[in-house]
């Protein structure tokens, strides 16, 4: 019953994930942003780590969520709509995949030594030891995170802003 759940959850994490990118529609995105975090969730659960679970849906679902489509409100949706692929964009994204999977290929080669520290985080459920393994052996991971967040609240601010000519 397990191997269902998990199949299920990642099943749908994929169609959602393809859903956020080749909607055109920013909401429809952002719901199937909203469908991939609770399937998140769902494997947290499966995995047994209940605090991630309810954090994942509480503070991603729910806050974060609300803050995009806030921003997707502010901007000009009409102009987004129309607007085709550009050279750039392709060659960024394209930039930004290479980037991702070189840091993930980096990552898994050291997954091997964090698995006892997280495994003593899974086994005691406990937000202490979550909480120093988040801030101890993952503390430059959390802060690339802080910092990807600024970058795209700031890419929001500039998407946002009306033209000034």
């Amino acid at each position: 019953m397990e191997n269902f759940f998990f199949w299920t959850f990642v099943l749908a994490m994929i169609g959602s994930g393809i859903g956020v990118i080749a909607n055109k529609n920013p909401v429809a995105s952002a719901m199937n942003l909203v469908l991939m975090i609770i399937c998140i969730a769902g494997l947290f659960v499966l995995l047994g780590a209940y605090f991630l679970a309810a954090v994942q849906v509480l503070v991603y679902a729910g806050a974060v969520m609300v803050l995009f489509l806030f921003i997707i409100m502010l901007l000009d949706l009409k102009a987004e709509q129309q607007a085709n692929f550009r050279m750039l964009g392709i060659i960024g994204g394209f930039l930004t995949v290479l980037l991702l999977g070189i840091g993930f290929f980096l990552a898994g080669k050291n997954i091997t030594s964090l698995v006892g520290k997280t495994d003593n985080v899974i086994q005691n459920n406990s937000i202490k030891a979550l909480g120093e393994l988040l801030f101890g052996n993952y503390a430059l991971a959390f802060e690339a995170v802080g910092v990807l967040l600024l970058i795209s609240m700031i890419g929001v601010i500039i998407l946002s802003k009306k033209d000034l000519d």
